[in-house]
């Protein structure tokens, strides 16, 4: 039986989506794996959103807290809001009650990457105050740490991503990841596919 890793995000403007589609490419070549994306539902209004420039939702499935006791393993994402995860990302775990009371997900690996605006935006903060919510699921947490190599002491350019996780800036909301920062995303998920595939086969 496949592995079934889920890449759950939310992006306003595509950032965090440029991320996740590479997670799911990495995890994905990882033989045995099944990887799949997920959103989480929105909850502004499609107004608000309009006043805010972004853009349509991609055609990616919206997921329930129903659908994550199905997976094996997670990679969570989202852009930071004032050092921590996004509104949307939150209220969508605020509605996994049902599987904390039953605990559905305790023992399952999971990861975590983010969008930030600027290098001083949350590249750190954002990922440790969203342990918590694994925590409180007892889940475990995967971080990539050094494992990326060489391209975690890239100082020629900007980079996004840390040990806790991939990472990019989205600077004004023209830039997009870069090559290396796609990079880091793909070897993530990777990388936690792997952990999880060793994990269940061990169970």
């Amino acid at each position: 039986m496949a592995t079934k890793v889920y890449i759950v995000y939310y992006s306003m403007y595509g950032h965090v989506e440029k991320l996740a589609e590479e997670i799911k490419k990495g995890a994905a070549s990882v033989e045995g794996v099944e990887a799949k994306l997920w959103q989480v539902p929105e909850t502004l209004s499609d107004e608000i959103l309009g006043k805010m420039s972004a853009p349509p939702k991609s055609d990616v499935p919206i997921i329930t807290p129903h659908d994550l006791a199905e997976a094996d393993g997670f990679i969570f994402g989202f852009p930071t809001r004032f050092g921590m995860m996004s509104a949307q990302f939150k209220a969508f775990m605020d509605a996994t009650g049902g599987l904390w009371r039953t605990q559905q997900l305790a023992g399952k690996p999971a990861g975590i990457f983010y969008s930030t605006g600027s290098q001083g935006g949350g590249q750190e903060t954002t990922p440790l105050t969203a342990i918590t919510q694994l925590v409180h699921h007892g889940m475990i947490f995967v971080p990539i740490g050094y494992s990326f190599g060489a391209g975690m002491f890239e100082m020629e350019q900007v980079k996004g991503g840390s040990p806790y996780g991939a990472g990019t800036y989205a600077g004004d909301g023209t830039r997009m990841p870069s090559e290396l920062e796609l990079a880091q995303a793909f070897h993530q998920g990777k990388y936690i596919a792997g952990i999880t595939k060793k994990l269940k086969t061990a169970a």
